[in-house]
């Protein structure tokens, strides 16, 4: 059985979730209006989801690049085991992003992840701190766990399963650590999240795109337009 079809069992579930449940208590992110020169001298580490790699990643990083961004300063990570634990991921991603670092000379990065890679990156926040990052952005990660875990395989797959003891552990910590600014992008039909509120982060800014598909994410136009213009100039007044 392919891994589309395995997803692709759930749509109907999800689609019925996630159009009933309300997510109480977040306020939507508002971007920064400004007509200053935008930056793009941070450079940016993207991270993929459960199984997917650096490749899935193309056409973010594409439009980035198009956007202004160097193109060294603008790094895909495949993991070892694309299935495996978010610890590991964490480790992978510090070694990522030193290397970003060391290579570009910067002082601090920011990350972009999608999916599964949320979780590993906020265990690398939580495990290496957050001196090496400026901003993060979430899209479609499973914060709370997701019910299509279920159906995945892998150390990953069991620790995306809601109340798994990494989870757990996980959000027993702050969403992000002081001194990283992020914001969470989701989509309220998504297949891959159920429930769908798992996709936000308490205190963390979110913004609801209407309605790319999961892995569409990565590709949608209006995710785009959201991602540039935080890292290029944050949110709610802050630098």
């Amino acid at each position: 059985m392919t891994t589309r079809v395995i997803w692709a069992g759930l749509a109907a579930v999800a689609v019925s979730v996630a159009v009933s449940v309300a997510v109480a208590g977040v306020q939507p992110g508002r971007l920064v209006q400004s007509t200053e020169a935008v930056s793009t001298e941070v450079p940016v580490l993207l991270v993929p989801g459960w199984v997917d790699t650096a490749r899935d990643l193309a056409p973010l990083r594409i439009r980035l690049i198009a956007a202004g961004w160097p193109s060294d300063a603008v790094d895909a990570i495949t993991f070892a085991t694309p299935t495996g634990s978010n610890r590991d991921h964490a480790n992978e991603i510090d070694a990522a992003v030193r290397d970003l670092l060391k290579r570009t000379g910067a002082e601090r990065v920011d990350i972009v992840a999608h999916s599964m890679g949320g979780l590993g990156t906020r265990w690398y926040l939580l495990r290496y701190g957050a001196a090496s990052v400026r901003r993060a952005v979430f899209i479609a990660s499973p914060h709370r766990g997701t019910y299509s875990a279920l159906l995945a395989w892998g150390e990953g797959g069991a620790e995306m399963k809601p109340e798994s003891a990494f989870m757990d552990t996980l959000n027993a910590a702050p969403p992000v650590p002081a001194g990283v600014d992020a914001i969470t992008i989701w989509t309220p039909i998504d297949t891959h999240i159920i429930p769908g509120e798992s996709a936000v982060l308490p205190g963390v800014p979110d913004f609801r795109v209407c309605c790319p598909t999961h892995p569409g994410m990565l590709r949608d136009a209006e995710v785009f337009r959201i991602v540039r213009r935080f890292l290029n100039v944050g949110y709610e007044g802050r630098p």
